[in-house]
């Protein structure tokens, strides 16, 4: 996905940042297939290099340690690039000992241990606690599963895509935030007309083109359009949905939302987050990192200008305009070879929605997906979004992780190259569709 900036980055898997990487040999489990079973032994717990999130973890590892009279949990942080943290998950995920815990994104980072049978299916185990369960909101927890079971447990906070907007400069104009898919091409429209860009896109990176074709399709055909793309089923590119929203790409560039040199416009640089703040775009549809990254680089817009609004619904479209799109969580699995299996799910259980660990996710300024946290917010360093991300994604009925994320490793480099050629008129959506089909 190229570099991000560090939230996404940390986040997902991308570019190297500077930190910490452990030798192989020293960093598979220690538990074996020979291990007691039960627990017993020490279970090793993988996860990216991420100091504010490694406190937090540690803590939560400590806490555990302390409390377990059976089985022991060791956090081992692999690297802050998660190219690397993946390579090395591939590898030790084929040898005798592979990680008991291993941090992941779901979906398409873990199909491919799924279909191997190298993972725990938790399914039996949430349901048999119905507490455990239902300690996390239901759509964030539904997007750790794989062909209808469980195979992740939400261990971080949440990042939805989000419509941002320029309060301010909305107000001057007498203007709100579109509440349907025609009030937005008005907007495009109008904006246009003050010669103020509409959108702000960093399109040279390509991913931030991603969340538009997203949105687009879950709003006209729903979820199941998706789901059957990163099942493979046969067709699924084809879904009438994905034709009609590639075509409302097309028709968002040529009528100039983005302006015209969207595609030479970085995020990561901070271009395009600059042309939202400067006032020169008025919208910006991004990740939840993107209030973190005007914070850093311009505070006075973030404090003062700043506004988020759902995506708008699409007019006669199948999908639910409560359903979101973005970063659900990053998820723990449980290697199937661990011989510490319970206290893996003993760790799980106790500590990925106890309070302290809750607190500590709070303060460090992720919003976990645990349900009950509305009167905790208050502790968030932007409480008010903090609040509106959490309402946001508990009254989702759905959460679809991002597409290039989502779908097997080798989906990746075609999906955003190809959909960079839609955007600027050099591909067709029938030839974009052809494009993915011919992926294997």
């Amino acid at each position: 996905m190229g570099e991000q900036p560090l939230s996404r980055r940390t986040f997902l898997s991308a570019a190297a940042i500077t930190g910490l990487s452990v030798p192989l040999a020293a960093a598979c489990g220690t538990s074996g297939p020979g291990g007691a079973k039960g627990g017993g032994k020490t279970v090793q717990a993988w996860v990216l290099v991420d100091q504010a999130q490694n406190r937090v973890q540690r803590s939560a590892v400590d806490a555990f340690n302390k409390s377990s009279s059976a089985g022991k949990v060791k956090l081992l942080p692999i690297s802050s690039d998660g190219a690397v943290y993946t390579d090395k998950l591939r590898v030790s995920m084929g040898s005798p000992t592979p990680p008991d815990l291993l941090f992941n994104w779901g979906s398409g980072s873990i199909r491919p241990y799924v279909q191997a049978g190298g993972l725990v299916d938790l399914t039996p185990k949430l349901t048999a606690d119905a507490a455990w369960k239902g300690s996390f909101l239901p759509s964030v927890l539904d997007a750790g599963k794989i062909d209808g079971k469980y195979y992740g447990i939400p261990m971080r906070g949440m990042q939805p895509v989000i419509l941002f907007y320029n309060k301010t400069l909305f107000a001057e104009q007498g203007q709100k935030p579109p509440a349907t898919y025609d009030d937005l091409l008005k907007l495009v429209d109008f904006f246009k007309s003050k010669k103020i860009q509409p959108f702000a896109l960093g399109g040279l990176d390509q991913w931030p083109n991603l969340m538009w074709l997203e949105y687009l399709v879950e709003r006209t055909g729903g979820p199941s359009v998706f789901e059957n793309i990163a099942a493979g089923k046969p067709g699924a590119w084809r879904d009438p949905a994905v034709l009609t929203a590639l075509g409302q790409v097309r028709e968002l560039v040529q009528r100039g939302a983005f302006g015209t040199n969207y595609n030479s416009v970085n995020y990561v640089n901070d271009g395009a987050g600059l042309l939202f703040a400067k006032g020169k775009a008025a919208m910006h549809l991004m990740g939840t990192w993107e209030v973190s990254n005007q914070v850093e680089r311009h505070r006075a817009f973030a404090q003062k200008d700043l506004s988020f609004a759902p995506f708008p619904s699409v007019a006669g479209g199948k999908g639910d305009p409560n359903a979101v799109v973005g970063n659900p969580t990053n998820y723990f699995s449980i290697s199937s070879k661990s011989a510490g299996k319970d206290t893996a799910v003993d760790f799980l259980k106790k500590e990925m929605s106890d309070a302290a660990y809750v607190d500590a996710l709070i303060k460090s300024g992720d919003v976990p997906a645990v349900t009950g946290l509305e009167d905790k917010l208050s502790a968030a360093p932007s409480p008010e979004f903090a609040r509106y991300v959490y309402q946001m994604v508990q009254k989702a009925p759905s959460f679809t992780l991002s597409w290039d994320q989502a779908l097997m490793p080798q989906f990746k480099t075609p999906l955003l190259a190809n959909l960079q050629k839609v955007f600027t008129g050099k591909q067709t959506p029938e030839q974009f569709v052809t494009a993915l089909e011919s992926v294997k």
